[in-house]
């Protein structure tokens, strides 16, 4: 197949287009980490353009731009610089004239940002397909890519007639790279752990993303996605590739995006059955730190009668030499009573305690932090006071914030053209074949639709462990 844009330009200056400049996405992480990008990397030549529906003017776009900026306290020359040179064209970005006259607008290199809802995303990148595109034009979709298998494998053809494949940056801002190089030196620059990451030692992965954030605002997307699809089918299925992927020979794009292709490939629904390996829920009226909220079907902007799930419970499994038979279990939540963000590799137990020592209960645990990214390994050991009795003790340390924040570090490997942030075409296609049985089960009601208030832990019968 051939495609419309192919080698990269010549030149430093680049151009940032960003297609729904006007949207929420937009000042609350694209602009923010921009402005942490061009402050710690104050040689970044940029042009920075906003497009939009919205019929604004240049000064209510640059103080969007100077606003978002401030947030992060992003200052420098070339913080200064893109905010007095940024430029906000109103357009209509589904029509092929309007995207004509915004890549006009552009100078060097070009990277399109689309910051839109995924089905007017499509739409938009149709309308490329009547126009040649600079040499080197980089196209960067936010999740979901897609709305089902068949939709991803749609607009993965159509992005392909458009630019190559290593052009297109699905980005993921919840593995900035910091994140993804703690996970990757973690499992494969310590002989301590890597031995015992495989199913004769493991019994059970848990990859939690639980907030205490509501919907705050966001029914306009969230309400259409749901946490399946929001968090699950895009964020966790990437944090599983990372921890149960083999080795690469080199942190190259190419090598550790094979190797997650090659494990999501190979993971499948536990028992093929998602009454049982499945649950959702949504959570109802309730309190959160003093703060009274609202059932999620009583948000404004939320329709009761699409049975939007808040809260999303899967069971995998991955069918590989190395994980055969080890279950996991991938939870997001929203509502909910504590903030958890963290993989955990909980250990079988020691084939036999001796006789005369008491006290263990727990399982040995490896716990992997996001947001703050952290390390924390549980243990058993005679603790103070009587020697014969086994205390849980937990070792832990903070890897310490990246030099940017996530989306600072998406973008800056969208600038610098390395993809190894970046989602894979075929990667895309193989999450939501994963979640597609769990999608069809829960939209034909086989799996019922639970409630939680709001602040609770969720639920009753949770497929995780207890915490």
């Amino acid at each position: 197949m051939t495609t419309r844009s192919a080698g990269p330009a010549a030149g430093g200056e680049q151009s940032l287009l960003v297609l729904g400049a006007s949207g929420d996405l937009t000042a609350r992480l694209l602009l923010p980490g921009l402005g942490g990008l061009l402050a710690a990397v104050p040689d970044q030549e940029l042009l920075l353009l906003g497009s939009g529906m919205d019929d604004w003017d240049e000064a209510r776009w640059r103080k969007r731009v100077e606003d978002s900026f401030s947030s992060v306290s992003a200052t420098g020359p070339q913080v200064t610089a893109t905010v007095a040179g940024t430029r906000y064209l109103q357009a209509d970005v589904t029509e092929a004239e309007d995207l004509r006259r915004l890549i006009g607008a552009c100078r060097g290199q070009i990277v399109i940002f689309f910051a839109l809802p995924p089905a007017v995303t499509a739409r938009a990148c149709q309308a490329l397909t009547g126009i040649e595109l600079p040499a080197g034009t980089r196209l960067v979709l936010e999740k979901p890519f897609g709305t089902d298998t068949a939709g991803a494998e749609r607009l993965n053809q159509l992005l392909a007639t458009l630019v190559p494949e290593e052009q297109i940056h699905r980005i993921d801002h919840f593995l900035g790279k910091s994140t993804v190089l703690n996970i990757l030196g973690l499992r494969f620059a310590n002989r301590l752990f890597e031995p015992m990451l495989n199913a004769e030692h493991v019994a059970g992965v848990d990859i939690v993303f639980d907030e205490s954030l509501a919907l705050e605002g966001r029914a306009g997307y969230y309400d259409s996605a749901g946490a399946l699809i929001d968090m699950v089918q895009s964020h966790l299925l990437q944090v599983l590739a990372l921890l149960t992927m083999d080795a690469p020979p080199t942190i190259d794009a190419r090598e550790v995006r094979d190797r997650k292709a090659q494990v999501l490939r190979a993971t499948r629904l536990w028992d093929e059955d998602a009454r049982t390996c499945t649950r959702r829920a949504r959570y109802t009226a309730g309190e959160i730190a003093g703060r009274r909220l609202p059932a999620y079907a009583d948000e404004a902007g939320v329709d009761p009668g699409r049975g939007t799930e808040t809260l999303a419970e899967v069971v995998l499994a991955v069918d590989t030499w190395r994980w055969a038979g080890v279950p996991f279990r991938l939870r997001s939540g929203k509502a909910m009573s504590a903030t958890r963000k963290e993989a955990v590799i909980t250990f079988k137990q020691p084939a036999r305690v001796p006789d005369g020592l008491t006290g263990y209960d727990r399982p040995d645990r490896l716990r992997i932090g996001f947001g703050p990214d952290r390390l924390a390994v549980d243990l058993n050991i005679n603790g103070p006071g009587d020697p014969f009795v086994i205390d849980p003790v937990t070792l832990d340390a903070d890897f310490g914030p990246g030099e940017l924040p996530a989306y600072g570090e998406v973008l800056r490997g969208v600038l610098d053209d390395d993809p190894l942030l970046s989602v894979r075409g075929d990667t895309a296609e193989h999450c939501w074949r994963i979640v597609a049985p769990v999608l069809s089960a829960w939209r034909d009601g086989t799996v019922p639709l639970l409630e939680y208030p709001a602040g609770s832990a969720g639920p009753e019968g949770s497929l995780l462990p207890p915490d």
